[in-house]
């Protein structure tokens, strides 16, 4: 019997039919189940947020209206504030650091109703594709938990995997909520760049990162995604244009929407598995009416190398704020400025952050910003171009999320390049600013879980998660992996 969605939680909480204190219990129980072997979890808030779910509760009874995401328990990426509380990044330079202020993303989750239950693991600094780079835990995959959950937003998506809550809360950067979505069969959504606040999200790549939802279904990403997404005037590069809700259209179906395949994607370059589950897809999404045509979008194949150089680019420049001085990890000893910011930086970053901070700083450096960070720039203005008049041909983009399904842990850990080629099919659309979302589409060989990605124009989120939705209806993927031991 699959758990219930959050949807269903909600409007049984709001009707009475069930109590917020007892959902948020019984989440707890799942989670001390299964979590020492998922290992999602990095701290979880027992009393804050059962007192929250009474309080939701004394609402209902005294009448009062609860929101969309009433009771119903959710994770939040180490990356978001939430004020009083640990906020570590995944990184041991971060340690003891508590957050002074609130999420604009997580306000909006709380004034819906939602309940934050825990922060869970992630790659460092929001730095990898697997969750193995995180200085504070281990995360497993609950399909298989030799596996490799996919990362950044790993923790994210595996709790959600685990039935430990229904939905979390990830950042993408340049895939790190669609290719853990992917590996962990649930449902991932990147939005447009803008969408949704940075306000409180520690940043990666600010032209780069945005925060969105891991659920079990589209209709539970859609409503947390309705639920966060917005103006925020603390933050210049968020939209004022009103999000809507992107709920009440999902059912509509797809019939006579042009979908677009991308000529440059080959599927020859995809494991097996990979590229048959994408063939199957796209009849999938046949049978739901689509028109499918073929687009072409040239420099797409240099997505990956241009998205390399600007997010290192702009993480050298960002994590140039932690170096000890005013909170966080501070090196022992030190007998001067330089060396107490040359030991904490040391001591306190991982091989991979370590590893990005010195190619952002060449890249950056005098006599190469032109010829590396100015070229990668270049290309990504032109890449979103093409993508514009990709848009004129079809309303929506399908490429496979992954070019393959999880891998082992540690399978990738010696292999920078492999690792970052895990981002082929999602970096370009970060770098073009577009919605994209990450939906189960099958099994491969081993009974691992395949990811379909849905890509529209900007600010057209509502109409990629109606795909999603459309094609979820048709294939009929549950989330369902083998229980944890």
């Amino acid at each position: 019997m699959q758990p219930a969605t959050a949807e269903e939680l909600a409007a049984a909480i709001r009707s009475g039919e069930r109590n917020a204190v007892d959902t948020v219990e019984a989440a707890f129980a799942r989670i001390d189940e299964v979590d020492g072997s998922v290992g999602a979890f990095l701290e979880l808030w027992r009393d804050e947020a059962t007192e929250r779910a009474a309080e939701i509760d004394s609402r209902r009874d005294e009448g009062l209206p609860l929101g969309p995401l009433a009771g119903v328990p959710t994770a939040l990426k180490d990356n978001l504030s939430l004020a009083g509380h640990e906020l570590n990044c995944g990184s041991r330079i971060l340690a003891g650091y508590r957050a002074p202020y609130t999420a604009g993303a997580v306000e909006r989750l709380v004034a819906a109703d939602a309940v934050p239950v825990g922060r869970v693991n992630m790659d460092e600094f929001a730095m990898g594709s697997s969750c193995e780079n995180s200085a504070l835990a281990t995360t497993r995959n609950p399909w298989n938990l030799a596996m490799a959950p996919g990362g950044s937003s790993g923790g994210s998506a595996a709790a959600v995997a685990a039935a430990e809550v229904p939905l979390a809360l990830g950042s993408d950067t340049g895939g790190s909520i669609r290719q853990p979505a992917a590996f962990c069969g649930v449902v991932g959504v990147k939005p447009t760049y803008g969408r949704v606040s940075r306000y409180g999200l520690v940043a990666f790549a600010s032209s780069l990162d945005q925060i969105g939802p891991l659920a079990r279904n589209v209709r539970d990403a859609a409503l947390a995604l309705g639920a966060i997404a917005g103006p925020d005037p603390r933050d210049s590069t968020c939209s004022e244009e009103p999000a809507g809700d992107f709920l009440q259209p999902i059912e509509n179906g797809i019939e006579g929407l042009r979908v677009g395949t991308i000529r440059e994607v080959r599927t020859s370059a995809l494991a097996g598995d990979a590229a048959r589950g994408f063939e199957q897809a796209l009849e999938a999404l046949a049978r739901c009416g689509a028109e499918l045509v073929e687009v072409s979008v040239p420099l797409i194949e240099t997505a990956v190398a241009t998205y390399y150089v600007l997010a290192n680019s702009e993480a050298s420049a960002n994590l140039a704020r932690f170096d000890g001085s005013r909170y966080g990890h501070r090196a022992a000893g030190a007998r001067s400025l330089t060396e107490m910011y040359t030991g904490s930086r040391s001591e306190g970053f991982g091989p991979e952050v370590k590893r990005r901070i010195i190619l952002g700083t060449f890249a950056l450096s005098s006599g190469y910003y032109d010829a590396y960070y100015g070229r990668a720039a270049r290309i990504a203005g032109a890449l979103r171009q093409q993508f514009t008049e990709a848009f004129e041909q079809a309303e929506l983009l399908v490429t496979p999320t992954s070019p393959g399904g999880a891998f082992r842990l540690g399978e990738r850990v010696d292999d920078p390049l492999a690792m970052y080629l895990s981002d082929v099919f999602t970096t370009p659309t970060s770098l073009a600013g577009i919605p994209g979302i990450s939906v189960p589409c099958g099994l491969d060989s081993r009974g691992l879980p395949l990811g379909l990605q849905i890509l529209a124009r900007p600010f057209a989120d509502g109409t990629a998660l109606r795909a999603a939705r459309a094609f979820e209806r048709e294939t009929g993927f549950e989330c369902r992996p083998e229980p944890v031991p």
